[in-house]
């Protein structure tokens, strides 16, 4: 599956179904008329739990700047804009990146980039205090291209700076061959319309990957970052195991 495929797919859904894109546990639908008001506070709950931990750990000294890496609709980008100078997202849709500009246009500091390459070029070296992502990578197609993101995220990071990154860590055999994907595919192929598929059908375009924890942390460590804590989370829900990682470098 290619980047272009992956770029097309998400297109796709930040035009029907933003908000269920972004956060799955919502709704399907919500399109319409969407309670912003409760979607953002979901991120600002979120994100005052990751910034608790960093304080935590020691990272709260330097927070110029922060990368909300598959901001989606800015749900988090908005929410880290409070403890940082400046917040940026990046995201591979182009229409979540226009509709997260226009839903957080009065913060000022607050700044959306589209992306559409498998790195971060537009960004030098020891750019970012803080990266955050959080279920975005467990939808890139391949290993490799997760680890390509992960070292990236390395490269753009400030030294003694804050990389917090989700990430499954295994799904059962049942769950990898992901029939809903699989059939949206084939449908879609036989000329049924994305709409139809995704609201009627229930089903997604939604790809899912994996990488064991110890491949992970044996990863990081091979790009020369410091691991300060992982803890399992729960947010491939109950049935697919999952990680937050929090690093340095």
């Amino acid at each position: 599956m290619s980047l272009s495929k992956i770029k097309q797919d998400w297109e796709t859904l930040g035009e029907l179904d933003p908000c269920w894109a972004v956060l799955t546990s919502l709704p399907k639908g919500q399109s319409g008329e969407p309670d912003f008001d409760a979607f953002f506070r979901t991120g600002e709950e979120e994100i005052a739990g990751v910034m608790q931990k960093s304080d935590q750990l020691g990272r709260s000294s330097k927070r110029e700047s922060v990368l909300d890496f598959g901001c989606g609709l800015g749900r988090l980008t908005r929410a880290l804009s409070t403890y940082f100078s400046l917040a940026v997202g990046v995201d591979i849709s182009a229409p979540m990146v226009e509709r997260a500009r226009q839903l957080n246009q009065s913060i000022a500091n607050c700044e959306f980039i589209l992306n559409t390459s498998g790195d971060l070029r537009q960004f030098p070296d020891n750019h970012f205090d803080m990266i955050y992502t959080a279920r975005v990578l467990q939808h890139i197609p391949t290993r490799a291209a997760i680890k390509a993101y992960l070292e990236e995220f390395v490269r753009v990071l400030n030294s003694g700076g804050l990389l917090v990154f989700q990430l499954p860590s295994f799904i059962r055999v049942r769950n990898r061959i992901q029939p809903r994907r699989r059939l949206y595919a084939f449908l879609k192929a036989l000329g049924v319309g994305e709409k139809t598929l995704l609201t009627r059908l229930n089903l997604s375009p939604m790809h899912m990957t994996f990488i064991p924890k110890a491949d992970v942390i044996d990863y990081l460590a091979s790009l020369g970052a410091g691991i300060l804590d992982v803890h399992p989370d729960s947010m491939c829900g109950p049935t697919i195991e999952s990680h937050t990682y929090y690093v340095t470098k």
